[in-house]
This record gives C-alpha cells, sequence and structure tokens, in this order.
C-alpha cells in the first residue's frame, strides 16, 4: 500500500480510498513520523497539501517501496514447480539444445578436412535464445539473420582495418551494437562473432564469407530444430 498527500484538488486513482482528516487520524504534518511507522514495510507516503490518497494497497505492486537491490536482483515469476511451467516446457527445449548440437558435431566431422567448424559458442547461445523463449524479439528469424551477418562482417572488416587486438575487438563491438540499435534487430549471441572472429585464426581464411558461415548456415539448421521444438512444446504437454 503506498499512500500519498496531496492536495484537495488533485486528481486520485479511482481505486484511490481518500484518507481525510480526522480526530481518529492525524491531519497535520507533524503525524508524518506516526504515518511512516504506521506503513512501514507496507507502503510509500509522501507529503503534499492536506490530504492522503492510497495509490496501491499491494506490496509488489507500482507503488510500493523497494530497495535498489531489490529491483535489480528480483526472482524470476516462472519456474519448475509453479502453475506457469510444466515439465514438458523444460525438457523439448532441453531435447532441441542437445539435437543441435549433436547436428552441428556431425557437421564438423563432414567439414573439418576443410578447417572449418560449424560448433562455435555463439550458436550455443542461440540456442537458448531460439528454444527458451522463441516469441521474444531476439528470437525472430530477421533479426538472427541480419544481426548475425552484419556482425560477422563487422568483425573481417575491424580486423582488416586494424589488426588484431584490443582496438579491434572494441571497434568490433562497438559497430555490432550501433548496427543492431540502427536497424532493431537486436540478437545478443551475434555479438560476439566479430570478436570470436578477430581472436580465431583458424577463421581468418574465410574472410567475408565469415559473414555467412559459420553463424548464419548454422542458424539456419537451429530455426529447422526450433520449429520442431515449438511444435511438441504446443501439441505434447506433460
Amino acid at each position: 500500500m503506498a499512500v500519498q498527500w496531496k492536495p484537495s484538488c488533485s486528481l486520485r486513482s479511482p481505486r484511490a480510498p481518500l484518507l481525510t482528516p480526522s480526530s481518529s487520524f492525524p491531519s497535520s504534518p507533524a503525524s508524518m513520523p506516526l504515518l511512516l511507522h504506521m506503513a512501514k514495510g507496507r507502503s510509500g507516503l509522501s507529503y503534499c497539501g492536506r490530504r492522503f490518497v492510497v495509490l496501491s494497497s499491494s506490496g509488489a505492486g507500482s507503488g510500493s517501496l523497494e530497495t535498489g537491490w531489490q529491483r535489480w536482483w528480483r526472482p524470476p515469476e516462472k519456474g519448475l514447480g509453479t502453475s506457469n511451467v510444466s515439465l514438458s516446457d523444460v525438457l523439448w527445449p532441453s531435447a532441441g539444445a542437445f539435437a543441435a548440437m549433436a547436428l552441428l558435431g556431425r557437421l564438423d566431422q563432414v567439414v573439418a578436412s576443410r578447417g572449418l567448424s560449424f560448433t562455435i559458442a555463439p550458436l550455443g547461445a542461440v540456442c537458448a535464445v531460439l528454444f527458451t523463449n522463441p516469441d521474444a524479439p531476439a528470437a525472430q528469424k530477421y533479426n538472427v539473420f541480419v544481426a548475425q551477418i552484419g556482425c560477422a562482417a563487422f568483425g573481417v572488416l575491424a580486423l582488416a582495418i586494424f589488426g588484431p587486438g584490443w582496438l579491434a575487438r572494441g571497434a568490433a563491438l562497438a559497430a555490432s551494437m550501433a548496427f543492431m540499435i540502427a536497424t532493431g534487430t537486436t540478437h545478443p549471441p551475434a555479438a560476439s562473432l566479430p570478436i570470436l572472429f578477430i581472436d580465431g585464426a583458424k577463421f581468418h581464411h574465410l574472410n567475408f564469407w565469415y559473414a555467412l558461415f559459420p553463424g548464419a548456415v548454422g542458424c539456419v539448421f537451429l530455426c529447422l530444430i526450433q520449429e520442431m521444438v515449438t511444435f511438441l512444446k504446443r501439441n505434447y504437454k506433460f
């Protein structure tokens, strides 16, 4: 419950009961310490004018008082064992991640003779985004592929301009962030692709082909597996 002291002409929430001065409810500003003590742990009070207005009756509502660390370290509202998450919601994404890494590992064996690899760390992060929260903006196919291609290209460009080192990493990451923000294609896993290229000598021979392989090409397989995971989650619940 949060209470706010407001003048008599001010607007108040339609759900907010009005507390007016009375013999049982002190109305002077000097009574503020008493009111704060009464509301301790349950309400937030601010003083302005002649009346108190209750803004919220829920401790978890927008009017509740929270310390900085409580806002920063807020536990999730969903999790295994709650009514919001079933066992199938956990099993199918996990099985999809296993299938994705198994498929990419098998493809590694096919292209290993050419010095190529599909199994890169950013694709593990892509699995987490696609399988756990497929409706999130970061999991939309357009965002995935535009960000993967653009960020990877910035890594190649930064290495060509600055050479290996901290300057290339910083410039590539900054350019990747600016690119995703400007195009509205925020996809966090893609931000690691330029750094992977700059520090991974085994990818240097790909040059600008790195914009497509292994990031974007790997995401094609991951998106296909995501469709299977989504179908299983919707149709086979337990």
